[in-house]
C-alpha cells in the first residue's frame, strides 16, 4: 500500500488523470440525467401544443401554468444570482477568483432552473448549464480533498470540459474549449485532467443516448473547390452577422432594465411569449437541434428561411436576456445553420450542397461570436459525425474569425464575465494570490532570464513548471517557450498583471 501511495506521489500526472475521472464520472451522470430530463419534457410539450391544435382553450390554463413556473424559476434565481444565463462566464470567474459561490447551491438550482427553462421550449441551450454543472462536480470534488488553490482550478476545469462533452457527445470539443476558451492557454496538467474527464463523461453520455452523433445528416458531399470562392463571402458575411449578434446580447441587460419588475421576474415575459410560438411552429422550440436537422430535407423556401432566422434570432435575445438558466452555444448554431442554408439559396448553391453550407456555417457563426475557431470547428465535426469538410470549415472559421475582429468584437463570454464582475461588485481585499501564466513562441519571455524582464511591483515569480518538472527560479534563470510560470500578487493587482504579461506577447521581433 505504502508503496502504491509513493507512487502516485511520484507520478502527478497519473494522479490527476485518475481524478479527471472521477470529476468525469460524476459530471456525466449529472449532465446525462440533465439532458435525458430536457429531452422527455421537451417531447410531452410539442405533443401538448399538438393537442392545442385541436383544443386552443387548453392554452388558458398552460399560461397560468407557464407563470407559476417562471415565478418558481425565478425564486431560484432571486436565492441563487449564480445560476442565471448559461453558467460560462461564472466558470470562468471562478477561476479568475472574480467569483465564489457554494457548489451546491448552484449544483441543484441550477439543474432545476434549466430543465424547466430549456425544457419548456424557450430559445435556450442545454450546453451553457451542462458546463457549469460539470465545473461544480469538480468543484464539489476539490473541496472535498481540500485541494490547494491551483488543484482546485484543473478539477474545476475538467469537470467544465466533462460538461460539455456530455451536453453534445464532444469529448475532444469539451477539451479544447477548456484550452482556448478558459484558459487561453495550453497546461499539461489541464489538458490531461480534463481530456480523462471528457472521455469518462462522454461514455457515460453515448451508453444513454447511444452512439449515433448530435446532428447526424447522413451523407455529406465534398465540396467543390468551385464553391470555394462562395465560402471566402460567407465567411464575411457570417463575421458580421455575429458581430451584430454580440451587440445585441450585449445591449440585453440595459433592455430589460425597462421591465417594470425584478430581474428575478423577468422569466415571466419569454415564457408566456413562447406560447404562441408553439402553438404555430412548435417543431422549432428548443434550442434547434431538430430545426438544423431538417434544413437540408425540407425545401424550405428563401421567404421562410428569413423568417426563422428572424423568430429565433429575436426570440433567442428575449430567452437569454431574461436570465434565466440556459445557454447560447446550440441556439448559436442553429442560427448558424440559417444563415448558412439562407446564404446558399441567395447565391444558387444546388439543393445537394446544401447540407454543406449548414455545417460550415455553424462553426463560423460560432467562431465570429465566441471567438473559439478550434473549437468551433472540432464541436461542429463532431456533432455532425464527419471528418470531410476540416478544409472548408477552418477557411470559414478564419475568413468569421478575421471579419468579425476588423469589426471590433470581441469574445461573447469574455464580454459577459467583465460585466458579471462589475455588477457583482466584489469587494477586492488586499490579500495574496497566484495566477500562472504560459509562455508563448512569439513572447517577449522566451529566451530571457529572469532578472532581464521589467516585473511589476507587488508580482513575486514563485515557480517556473517544465515538462512536467517544478522549478525554483533565480535570476538567471532562462524562461523558455511553453513554461508556465507561477506568480504571487496582491489580489487586487492580479488582473492588471495578466494584462501585462499578455501585452508582452507580441513584442517581440
Amino acid at each position: 500500500m505504502k508503496k502504491i501511495r509513493s507512487y502516485f506521489k511520484e507520478n502527478t500526472r497519473i494522479l490527476f488523470i485518475g481524478k479527471g475521472i472521477i470529476v468525469g464520472t460524476g459530471a456525466g451522470i449529472i449532465v446525462s440525467v440533465f439532458r435525458l430530463l430536457i429531452e422527455k419534457i421537451s417531447e410531452n410539450i410539442k405533443s401538448f401544443y399538438q393537442l392545442a391544435n385541436s383544443e386552443p382553450f387548453w392554452l388558458i390554463p398552460w399560461a397560468l401554468f407557464s407563470i407559476v413556473v417562471a415565478i418558481f424559476v425565478g425564486k431560484l434565481i432571486k436565492n441563487e444570482p449564480n445560476i442565471k444565463g448559461s453558467g460560462i462566464p461564472q466558470v470562468e470567474g471562478m477561476l479568475q477568483e472574480d467569483i465564489h459561490y457554494s457548489w451546491f447551491s448552484v449544483l441543484w438550482k441550477k439543474f432545476v432552473g434549466g430543465v424547466l427553462s430549456v425544457g419548456a421550449g424557450l430559445f435556450l441551450g442545454r450546453e451553457g448549464p451542462s458546463i457549469q454543472l460539470g465545473a461544480t462536480i469538480g468543484q464539489a470534488v476539490s473541496e472535498h480533498w481540500k485541494a490547494p488553490t491551483y488543484e482546485k482550478k484543473i478539477l474545476i476545469s475538467s469537470g467544465a470540459s466533462a460538461g460539455l462533452a456530455a451536453a453534445f457527445n464532444a469529448p475532444i470539443a469539451g477539451l479544447l474549449f477548456v484550452i482556448e476558451e478558459v484558459h487561453h492557454g495550453f497546461s499539461p496538467l489541464v489538458w490531461l485532467t480534463s481530456f480523462a474527464s471528457a472521455v469518462t463523461a462522454n461514455f457515460i453520455s453515448q451508453y444513454i443516448f447511444g452512439l449515433e452523433p448530435v446532428l447526424f445528416l447522413g451523407k455529406i458531399l465534398d465540396i467543390p473547390l468551385r464553391f470555394y470562392g462562395w465560402l471566402l463571402l460567407l465567411g464575411i458575411f457570417l463575421g458580421i452577422m455575429g458581430w451584430i449578434y454580440q451587440k445585441c446580447t450585449l445591449a440585453l441587460p440595459d433592455l430589460f432594465k425597462r421591465v417594470p419588475f425584478p430581474i428575478y421576474f423577468h422569466g415571466i415575459i419569454p415564457f408566456l411569449l413562447v406560447i404562441p410560438i408553439g402553438y404555430f411552429a412548435y417543431d422549432i422550440l428548443g434550442g434547434g437541434n431538430q430545426l438544423i436537422v431538417s434544413l437540408p430535407k425540407e425545401a424550405f423556401s428563401l421567404k421562410i428561411l428569413v423568417i426563422l432566422f428572424l423568430v429565433r434570432f429575436i426570440f433567442s435575445m428575449i430567452s437569454y436576456g431574461a436570465s434565466l438558466p440556459g445557454g447560447i452555444f446550440l441556439p448559436i448554431l442553429t442560427l448558424g445553420a440559417i444563415l448558412g442554408a439562407l446564404f446558399a439559396k441567395m447565391v444558387g448553391i444546388p439543393d445537394s450542397y446544401i447540407k454543406d453550407f449548414v455545417i460550415v456555417a455553424m462553426a463560423g457563426y460560432f467562431t465570429a461570436i465566441g471567438k473559439a475557431p478550434l473549437t468551433a470547428i472540432i464541436l461542429v465535426t463532431e456533432m455532425v459525425g464527419s471528418i470531410n469538410h476540416l478544409m472548408p470549415l477552418g477557411l470559414v472559421s478564419l475568413v468569421a474569425y478575421v471579419t468579425n475582429d476588423l469589426l471590433g468584437g470581441h469574445p461573447i463570454y469574455e464580454s459577459m464575465l467583465e460585466r458579471l464582475v462589475e455588477k457583482e461588485k466584489i469587494e477586492q481585499l488586499e490579500r495574496k494570490t497566484t495566477i500562472e501564466f504560459t509562455v508563448t513562441a512569439e513572447s517577449l519571455l522566451d529566451g530571457l532570464s529572469v532578472r532581464d524582464f521589467p516585473w511589476p511591483e507587488n508580482c513575486l515569480l514563485i515557480s517556473i513548471r517544465r515538462s512536467g518538472q517544478e522549478i525554483l527560479p533565480h535570476g538567471d534563470t532562462i524562461i523558455k517557450f511553453g513554461d508556465i510560470l507561477v506568480l504571487i500578487t496582491e489580489y487586487s493587482q492580479k488582473n492588471n498583471l495578466r494584462k501585462l504579461l499578455q501585452q508582452n506577447v507580441y513584442q517581440k521581433n
